[in-house]
């Protein structure tokens, strides 16, 4: 098995090593832009006709043309495999636009983070802590973790709060064999609480955003006073960024030590397949799942469970989890989001909503899994079987 996976290091650049950069970052953008505006335009006058698009062949040609004109002259003190791959991301990203599997790509700001790719040519000195990449005299690198497997890439970037971060591309070939020791379990992710798992375990929602929000909204109105273009404004500005970037390290610290524990101590993990954008539609919830991480735990889980040999599987959006008692298959259809606990009526238990939601993502887990050698699940913690006494399958109780 070929895993991909990234190391991210601090940067220390010197103030000409940061001018060259900044220009390696306005000329990427340059290209990036420019092509898309091509590609749109293109598109526009040749609708319908037998060639609609720019291909990356196309625009990589016209980059040539563009560097040797007089005006453009400037994009040559770039490294050319960087302004390139502006020009594959581009391509990229259009296509996935027209395949239906992202949105289309927006025209790209000097105001948020800025980054260029270097696909070769570089090297790492690890004894002295250095990074040597074309068109620069070695750059302070902080290694603070050992590097695997083989390098492919490196990936420059500027945060909006002015910290430079060099992302090393590795390949590793790794031979994952299926876990056969640990639990299985089912994750609800909620609205009262963070996650309600089928062993009984809930996680409270960490409210980084909220904890800080005062705070951000005076940094954001003292940057509102400033004049635009003063040296006042920019450190304002900074502040504000410096803010947000603590916020979203608070938030990725809690996700990623949730998820790796979550892998690291059992063989099977089920969870449900939100429509969060949906959910964000409603604007009294919209504040509070983007601050939750939903979809990002989800993500850490799923390839981190594949790098450990855990199977994880995700249930249909559709299936009614909270509405459905995991005991006796009894439905609730009047349940409301409101309704913590309720009462099933087939056969008379008090019912918690996340816990029960939680018992049947396992248990419909299970039941689709196909193929799958695990040990014999336990029972939880609240002395509750694990296994379906009803067939989950069955026309009346979907």
């Amino acid at each position: 098995m070929i895993i991909n996976k990234a190391h991210k290091f601090r940067l220390y650049p010197t103030d000409s090593q940061k001018e060259l950069f900044a220009q390696h970052f306005g000329s990427c953008r340059f290209v990036y832009n420019h092509f898309l505006r091509k590609k749109i335009d293109f598109y526009t006058e040749n609708k319908g006709k037998k060639k609609q698009g720019l291909t990356y062949n196309d625009t990589a040609l016209f980059l040539t043309q563009l560097k040797n004109s007089p005006e453009y002259i400037w994009l040559k003190g770039v490294n050319s495999q960087s302004l390139q791959q502006s020009l594959r991301c581009l391509d990229v990203a259009y296509n996935n636009f027209f395949n239906k599997r992202a949105e289309f790509p927006a025209f790209k700001s000097k105001h948020n983070k800025q980054s260029f790719l270097v696909p070769q040519h570089f090297r790492i000195d690890i004894a002295n802590g250095l990074l040597s990449i074309p068109k620069f005299q070695p750059i302070k690198i902080v290694l603070h973790r050992k590097i695997e497997g083989i390098t492919k890439s490196i990936n420059i970037s500027k945060t909006p709060s002015g910290k430079y971060f060099a992302s090393i591309l590795c390949e590793i070939e790794s031979s994952v064999k299926p876990k056969k020791r640990g639990s299985q379990i089912g994750i609800d992710l909620g609205l009262k609480s963070f996650a309600v798992i089928s062993n009984g375990e809930r996680i409270d929602t960490p409210k980084f955003f909220r904890k800080s929000e005062k705070k951000l909204i005076r940094l954001q109105q003292i940057l509102s006073r400033r004049k635009k273009g003063s040296n006042r404004r920019n450190k304002a500005r900074i502040k504000v960024a410096r803010m947000h970037e603590k916020i979203a390290n608070q938030r990725n610290d809690f996700l990623h030590k949730l998820s790796h524990r979550l892998v690291g101590e059992n063989q099977a993990i089920f969870a449900e397949d939100l429509h969060v954008k949906g959910i964000m539609a409603n604007h009294r919830l919209a504040k509070f799942v983007s601050d939750s991480g939903w979809s990002e735990l989800v993500r850490q889980i799923k390839y981190k469970s594949e790098w450990n040999g855990v199977y994880f599987g995700q249930i249909d959006r559709f299936f009614p989890s909270s509405k459905r008692h995991f005991h006796c298959g009894w439905i609730n259809e009047s349940l409301s989001l409101k309704d913590r606990e309720w009462t099933c009526q087939g056969c008379g238990q008090v019912v918690d909503r996340d816990f029960n939601a939680a018992q049947n993502i396992l248990l419909f887990g299970q039941l689709n899994m196909v193929g799958q050698e695990l040990s014999k699940p336990k029972r939880s913690r609240r002395g509750d079987t694990v296994r379906p006494l009803v067939d989950l399958r069955s026309p009346s109780i979907h």
